[in-house]
């Protein structure tokens, strides 16, 4: 991993063993800037603030090697990601204004992907994750997850179920405690319906009555221009003198007839002629039908007016024409039809809502069963690791209970609250030693208790559900003597199985580490390229105369530390 310009680091490279990798130096010098960069590496928050002073943006870069077939692998190349020889190359830039940018395989990539594939690749761990232990819900969602599939699919059925009763009981609730706007609203449209009923308008009704309005309004005008016409093309009876366009074109045709066969082009114009001719006498007819076919009659114009009139009201109130006044009624009729289905309707989600109460209670006590089996499994797995973290007589429980409630679902005859996880409130307990009650970790534990039980958990779930890499925040605060050396033995143990990372301020934890890196600052304050360096033979054992002492070069100090080395290389 490459940092750049990342807090009090101007420019380093970690290389992270394998195995167990120690993170060490002084307070202050940096080691949890190495945290962050991982952080950011993995989807994490980017803060300006991080961003070194001077520096236009930071820049984290590594190379993780992912499982073949892995989700991960699938997720990122489903992203457009390209493996580089078995490992996914990934960056995360972060601007001085706080703008984020991640690259994922060479491909620019959400910051939420990089999420996504942190929950498959690592599990980090700080003080801050202690603390969230205290809380009953991760207390709860740790058993889970250590139960594996005998809560998680009880656990999905139960989910589909409580969102459905959620979705059932909230539109019970809406119908009853609407009833009376929707009675309103039910009778609003039963009254519209009911006045267009009256009417039976049809489609494009107002479209065939004003053209007909128009006409018969009109109607001595057309009648009399029909007759003008007609005489024009036709002739007029009552003038037997008169030309009209008939007899004209008739004799222009009989004029070219007798010459035609002299001349193609002229024979032509004499065809066109004889059509003309055609057309005026069809014309003339239809102007004659026309005229005689024309009613205008006073009473059917005010027929017509007063069933435009019935009309307009309609479409005053249900749309702009007869075709949206009949698109209003059907979608009005089938409203009324749910409104007026109400009671019916009520019976049907009530039954609904009674069955899935029971199925959820069903649920609820397969998954409380579930759990109950799981924590005692979990319980004594745990247990058995804090024997490991000189904690030889602590004693690891669960204490799974429900709350009682007159709302709630009936679970082994009683009526019990319920959310979207089940019934159950699960708590861990500790006791610490014997004749000590169990109490909750969050009353009943010290410091260092706390982050041997974190890690003691972390280690049953790398024998259950495991990840590549553990990252390990000062874990270890609150730690030390025998305890301090326990816990360095069970992080190198943890470290055969993946890969540990562990930024500490404890030489018995570092002695431990496959790889100790140390982070120093130079005389500026700033980690250069060769401020993150990896510790061999006598530097390493005097960083941890450093650790232990505070003096590099007390010979008590040095003793000690090689005594250290020598321990743990023997429990290797």
């Amino acid at each position: 991993m490459r940092i750049r310009s990342l807090g009090v680091i101007d420019d380093a490279v970690v290389e992270l063993s394998p195995g167990f990798t120690a993170v060490t130096g002084e307070t202050g010098a940096g080691k949890t800037m190495v945290v962050t960069s991982l952080g950011l590496l993995l989807g994490g928050r980017a803060d300006a603030a991080l961003v070194r002073i001077g520096a236009r943006n930071a820049v984290v870069e590594g190379r993780i090697a992912v499982p073949e077939g892995s989700p991960a692998v699938v997720r990122a190349e489903e992203a457009g990601a390209e493996l580089d020889e078995g490992t996914l190359l990934v960056s995360r830039t972060v601007s001085a204004e706080g703008r984020s940018r991640a690259h994922l395989g060479g491909r620019s990539v959400p910051v939420g992907l990089l999420a996504e594939l942190a929950d498959d690749l690592v599990a980090v761990h700080g003080q801050s994750d202690q603390q969230g232990l205290l809380k009953l819900s991760r207390q709860r969602q740790a058993l889970d997850r250590y139960a594996g599939y005998a809560v998680a699919v009880p656990l999905g059925k139960y989910a589909e179920a409580y969102k459905r009763l959620r979705a059932v009981t909230a539109e019970l609730e809406e119908i009853t405690t609407r009833a009376r706007e929707r009675a309103q609203e039910a009778d609003l449209l039963r009254f519209g319906l009911e006045e267009i009923a009256a009417v039976e308008p049809r489609a494009g009704e107002d479209t065939e009555l004003a053209e007909e309005a128009e006409r018969l309004g009109h109607a001595e005008a057309l009648a009399s221009a029909a007759a003008v016409a007609h005489a024009a093309l036709a002739g007029n009876p009552e003038d037997p003198e008169g030309v009209d366009a008939g007899t004209l074109v008739a004799g222009a045709q009989r004029a070219l007839e007798a010459v035609r066969a002299h001349d193609p082009a002229l024979a032509a114009l004499t065809d066109r002629i004889g059509e003309i001719g055609i057309l005026l006498r069809d014309v003339a007819g239809e102007l004659a039908g026309y005229a005689d076919d024309l009613d205008a009659d006073p009473l059917r114009l005010a027929a017509v007016e007063e069933r435009r009139a019935a009309l307009t009201a309609l479409t005053r109130k249900y749309g702009e024409d007869v075709a949206e006044v009949l698109a209003w009624a059907e979608r009005s009729a089938a409203r009324l039809g749910e409104l007026e289905g109400d009671d019916e309707r009520i019976g049907e989600l009530t039954a609904e809502r009674d069955a899935l109460r029971s199925e959820l209670g069903a649920l609820a006590r397969e998954l409380s069963e579930a759990r109950a089996e799981a924590a005692e499994r979990f319980a004594a797995a745990v247990t058995e690791e804090l024997a490991s973290l000189a904690m030889p007589h602590a004693r690891v429980s669960f204490d799974i209970r429900q709350t009682e409630d007159p709302d709630g679902v009936e679970v082994n005859g009683r009526t019990v609250a319920y959310g979207p996880s089940g019934v159950d409130e699960v708590e861990l307990l500790l006791a610490p030693h014997p004749g000590a009650p169990p109490r909750p970790i969050a009353k009943g534990a010290s410091g260092g208790e706390l982050s041997r039980v974190m890690l003691a958990v972390e280690v049953v779930f790398a024998g259950t559900d495991p990840v590549p890499t553990y990252l390990f925040d000062e874990v270890d605060a609150g730690v030390g003597g025998k305890a301090a050396v326990e816990i360095g033995r069970r992080l190198a143990r943890l470290a055969k199985k993946a890969q540990v990372v562990v930024v500490t301020h404890l030489p018995q934890v570092a002695a431990f580490a496959d790889r100790q890196l140390l982070v120093e600052k130079t005389d500026d304050g700033s980690v250069t390229r060769s401020g993150v360096k990896v510790l061999e033979g006598e530097d390493r054992v005097r960083e941890l105369s450093r650790m232990l002492a505070g003096q590099e070069d007390s010979e008590t100090a040095r003793a000690h530390a090689e005594e250290l080395l020598a321990t743990a290389r023997a429990d290797a």
